[in-house]
């Protein structure tokens, strides 16, 4: 009796085996042939076992893909070429000495044209071209250029564009999510994230013979590379922030920090440019060097933070309003100053008239005065270049709307009388209407200025005459 209750026992747990192993095989492994004919639909039917797209999982303040679609288009390629240029009067010199090529990234600030870039990446370039996000391009006049800020402005014939809104690049934060876009090594419309490291940072890359060069830059850990400079720098509102300009590197590419400036000061650089077609620097009128904690235990200061004034200049703004050497500025117009690179960044973001005040430290008690910034001449005025209507011999004239209309252009210029041989052997003649230098469009006399100076060597001159005669004429400039 005992013997058949054990084997039965032994036969049912064999049966309950069998089947929870038959179970286990049909659940766990794939041991029949795949019942759909398309990876996709068995994916789709499968969708909900892993939920969403991952993109749409994001958290609000990570999520990049609005902001990347909306800035995108207002972030140009620039190249340049050096040397004889692509419209050199002889055309053999393109071929017997081609001209030097590079590139970068630009901003377009207006929706008619107007583009922010670096300084060294159009700097004693012969011609600048632009090419837009959709792969329209355009020639490009440079309006003006400000080595000590390393910022330039730039000029494209062209309506409607997407532009990029200034945004406020005091009210960012270290911390704060940040996208930087421009072209790296020629891979158009980059886009990489990073957050703020540091602010009104200064790494001793510009230069300037008057010792007014401005770093306050903004410090990220997005990527930027060679051909990123000059592009955006951007907050998760998709507003420009900042202007993409160095990296810190040791091998030429990207290790881990970029550095933008940031755009409280370059719009105001942009308008003197668009205004002056130079930067309008207002002055204090002091040599400074940053307060430490040697500094402050040398001199029995009660603050390790500070700008020391040590030298100021007869004359200056400083000199009137009552600075003397010894004094630590602490504030401009009511914000901290810590360092000489948030000194420079808050002066150089006015002009030479503009009042300022200034809050230092002289003998443990904090004061504040007001100084009427001068400009690097020594008086307030603002100065504008001189608009020239005669050019080494050419005498030129603005033409009104009517006459252009008729020549169906937008904008050119008349030349009235040709009096030197280096003019008159081109053939060019009075009344020729010029339109376009280097194929970059002319507007009136004021805008030929600014092109021509920026030009050296051979310059390409397209135009009309009265009649509608078209005339094209090289001349070396």
């Amino acid at each position: 009796m005992k013997r058949s209750i054990l084997i039965l026992i032994v036969m049912l747990t064999a049966c309950i085996g069998g089947i929870l192993g038959a179970i286990f095989t049909l659940k766990f492994l794939d041991v029949t042939t795949a019942s759909y004919s398309s990876i996709e639909q068995r994916q789709q039917s499968v969708q909900t076992a892993y939920g969403r797209d991952t993109a749409y999982n994001i958290s609000e303040g990570m999520n990049f893909l609005s902001v990347a679609q909306k800035v995108t288009p207002g972030v140009v390629h620039i190249r340049t070429s050096y040397g004889p240029g692509d419209f050199s009067v002889n055309p053999l010199e393109f071929y017997m000495d081609s001209p030097a090529r590079s590139s970068g990234s630009g901003v377009i600030i207006s929706d008619d044209g107007y583009i922010v870039t670096n300084n060294h990446v159009v700097e004693d370039a012969s011609n600048i071209e632009v090419v837009m996000n959709n792969n329209q391009r355009f020639y490009a006049k440079l309006i003006g250029a400000d080595p000590t800020t390393d910022l330039a402005l730039l000029k494209i014939r062209a309506q409607h564009l997407p532009f990029l809104k200034y945004g406020d690049s005091d009210k960012i934060t270290p911390g704060e999510w940040v996208l930087a876009v421009g072209n790296p090594f020629d891979l158009n419309s980059t886009v990489t994230a990073g957050i703020v490291s540091a602010k009104a940072r200064n790494i001793g890359i510009l230069r300037d013979r008057n010792n007014l060069q401005v770093e306050a830059f903004i410090q990220t850990d997005a990527a930027v590379n060679p051909g990123n400079s000059g592009g955006a720098l951007v907050n998760l509102r998709g507003e420009l922030i900042g202007i993409n300009s160095a990296i810190a590197t040791s091998s030429g590419s990207y290790q881990g920090y970029s550095f933008a400036i940031p755009v409280s000061l370059a719009k105001k650089v942009m308008d003197d440019l668009l205004e002056f077609g130079q930067v309008q620097r207002g002055l204090l009128g002091i040599q400074i060097t940053d307060v430490n904690a040697s500094i402050a235990e040398d001199l029995h200061l009660n603050v390790n933070q500070g700008v020391l004034v040590n030298r100021v200049n007869t004359g200056s703004a400083a000199e009137q309003s009552g600075l003397s050497s010894g004094d630590v500025i602490v504030g401009i117009d009511g914000h901290a100053v810590n360092s000489v690179s948030e000194l420079q960044e808050w002066v150089a973001r006015n002009r030479p008239g503009k009042e300022i005040r200034v809050a230092y430290l002289r003998e443990g008690g904090r004061r504040e005065v007001k100084a009427r910034l001068r400009n690097n001449e020594g008086n307030e005025t603002v100065t504008k270049k001189e608009v020239k209507y005669d050019l080494s011999g050419v005498q030129i004239e603005d033409i009104p709307y009517k006459e252009l209309a008729s020549l169906q252009l937008e904008g050119g210029v008349r030349v009235i009388s040709v009096a030197t041989d280096k003019w008159k052997d081109t053939g060019i003649k009075k009344g020729f209407v010029i339109a376009y230098i280097d194929k970059v469009p002319v507007d009136n006399v004021e805008d030929l200025n600014r092109i021509l100076e920026f030009k050296r060597g051979g310059i390409l001159i397209e135009g009309f005459y009265p009649g509608g005669q078209k005339g094209t004429y090289g001349v070396d400039w």
